[in-house]
């Protein structure tokens, strides 16, 4: 009886979607509120969970297995990095931006962006392994079908006839939005995305199924009303606006997250967020 599904992203794979939705739920209610919006039930809302399929299966060894910048493979994951790592060096002077990068090897060039990025305010506190994962599962999602359709089947068994709004964070807007065009049967929703990488070219946007045909991705049919939203900080939605490439019915808001520009509960406490879920929850608005 779902009105609400709510999409994580990356590194989330420790946790689970009564434990996501324990942290996600006030800040999505205190949202509401501020947009003076009507609250939604607790078992009205959902987490499409989809973290344990990336996460690594047992070992010999004590606690996670360690990644360094040598487990970096080349393609995707090194790309993804030296994105985050440029963006968060052009936003934050406390990043050292890179600095003739191309005359390195991989290995010492994704070192030194990890060493960066350590001093960035969304990666702060995560060790290299963490990093490094967490551009794995975006590569992984693009380049193992199994897994790609594994995540969208979760969000997909989430949705029912009395779902109205999906909210997704990050690579969780990508999977929502290539689900979304496999459901049909499903009209008339409204999609929220927070912090979304939607429109990176080369690494996300360019990899999008159904692909996008002269520069310009296809619109999934359920979706009535799409809002994004995104912070100017947010290393990750590392292009902030989404109606170029996507088309113009796409709201594109920007919102202010503090320090944390990237985390999903000062994205949900935000009252543009609130409104746009609020305008989907409300009688006869669909």
């Amino acid at each position: 009886m779902t009105r609400v599904v709510l999409v994580h992203g990356i590194a989330q794979e420790v946790k689970g979607a009564q434990t996501l939705l324990a942290d996600w739920y006030p800040a999505l209610s205190d949202g509401l509120a501020l947009a003076a919006g009507p609250q939604v039930a607790r078992d009205d809302v959902s987490m499409a969970f989809y973290g344990d399929l990336f996460r690594p299966a047992g070992h010999r060894g004590l606690g996670e297995p360690e990644l360094d910048a040598s487990d970096v493979q080349d393609g995707l994951e090194r790309e993804l990095l030296l994105q985050w790592w440029e963006s968060a060096a052009d936003l934050e002077t406390r990043v050292p931006g890179p600095a003739a990068p191309a005359r390195l090897r991989t290995p010492l060039l994704v070192q030194r962006a990890l060493n960066a990025l350590s001093h960035s305010s969304f990666f702060a506190g995560l060790s290299e392994r963490m990093m490094i994962s967490s551009a794995r599962q975006v590569r992984r999602y693009f380049t193992e079908p199994a897994v790609r359709t594994a995540v969208q089947e979760r969000i997909a068994r989430c949705v029912t006839p009395r779902t109205q709004v999906i909210v997704a964070h990050s690579l969780g807007s990508v999977a929502a939005y290539e689900t979304l065009h496999a459901l049909p049967d499903c009209p008339d929703l409204t999609l929220v995305t927070l912090g979304s990488p939607l429109a990176v070219r080369n690494l996300v946007f360019d990899r999008l199924l159904p692909r996008p045909s002269d520069g310009q991705a296809h619109w999934p049919a359920p979706v009535e009303r799409w809002t994004n939203i995104a912070d100017a900080g947010d290393v990750v939605a590392l292009a902030k606006e989404l109606a170029p490439l996507f088309g113009d019915r796409v709201h594109d808001v920007r919102v202010h997250n503090g320090v944390r520009a990237h985390d999903v509960r000062p994205y949900l406490t935000a009252r543009q967020t609130g409104r746009a879920i609020a305008e989907a929850l409300r009688p006869g608005s669909h």
